[in-house]
């Protein structure tokens, strides 16, 4: 009888769970980030997260199943949230379910059920705000010209608006990847969002606007290849002045 009994205690202590505490959410949640190469993506998985578990938990002792994130679902609806941001909330929730699942607290068939979750359709396209080409040449030539932050600013903006980068992209920017290519200027292999690779072509004026910055710096490609756009708009300025002497 003992040993039928400890077999039936083994069983239950095995058994994945149908409600999850917070120590499971919790170690879901840690193995979710972990699996996150991207620094952006696991700040915008940890916020979409952390806001399902303080809604999961305010809720009276809710199963973790598919009935539950439709709830969920039901409820980013009605905060009137963006398509875009109710999906990549799912998404989130997806994710934490087959962690969960994959150790051994929630079980699959539950995590099935929340994978097949559908999410918010898009209808239409957003419009946007965009710059019109006087807009976007009086903000790059705001900054003055006649000082060397000013310089830097315009050089900032011109890479930001002629390259169509992004901030991160931008701020770990090296000089290094600035190349030429068939008689073009060019960033070349530069590692953007998702870790995709490519090459963006430099207009003239981008290239000649970095030049003045440069110069005017003291800072030269060929010498100081290791030093990034970002890396002169915060950290990196201190050993750039000293190497330069500005």
């Amino acid at each position: 009888m003992r040993k039928t009994s400890t077999r039936k205690a083994k069983g239950k202590k095995n058994r994945p769970k149908i409600k999850l505490g917070i120590p499971d959410l919790q170690h879901s949640k840690a193995a979710v980030l972990r699996s996150l190469g991207s620094p952006d993506s696991r700040r915008g998985y940890q916020h979409a997260i952390d806001e399902f578990v303080a809604w999961y938990c305010s809720e009276p002792r809710l199963a973790f199943n598919k009935t539950v994130v439709l709830r969920y679902r039901f409820h980013l609806e009605e905060r009137a949230l963006a398509p875009g941001t109710i999906n990549v909330r799912l998404a989130a929730v997806r994710r934490l379910a087959y962690e969960a699942a994959d150790a051994g607290l929630l079980s699959p068939e539950l995590a099935a059920g929340i994978h097949r979750v559908k999410g918010v359709r898009k209808l239409g396209s957003r419009l946007g705000n965009w710059l019109t080409v006087d807009e976007a040449s009086a903000l790059w030539q705001l900054p003055d010209d006649q000082t060397l932050t000013g310089k830097r600013n315009r050089a900032i903006l011109a890479t930001l608006l002629g390259c169509g980068l992004r901030r991160r992209e931008l701020a770990e920017l090296a000089l290094e990847s600035l190349q030429r290519r068939e008689e073009r200027w060019a960033i070349v292999d530069l590692v953007g969002k998702g870790r995709h690779i490519r090459t963006v072509p430099v207009p003239n004026w981008v290239k000649e606007t970095l030049d003045v910055w440069l110069t005017a710096a003291g800072i030269g490609a060929a010498r100081y290849s290791d030093v990034s756009v970002g890396q002169a708009n915060s950290g990196g300025t201190a050993s750039q002045t000293r190497r330069s002497g500005t």
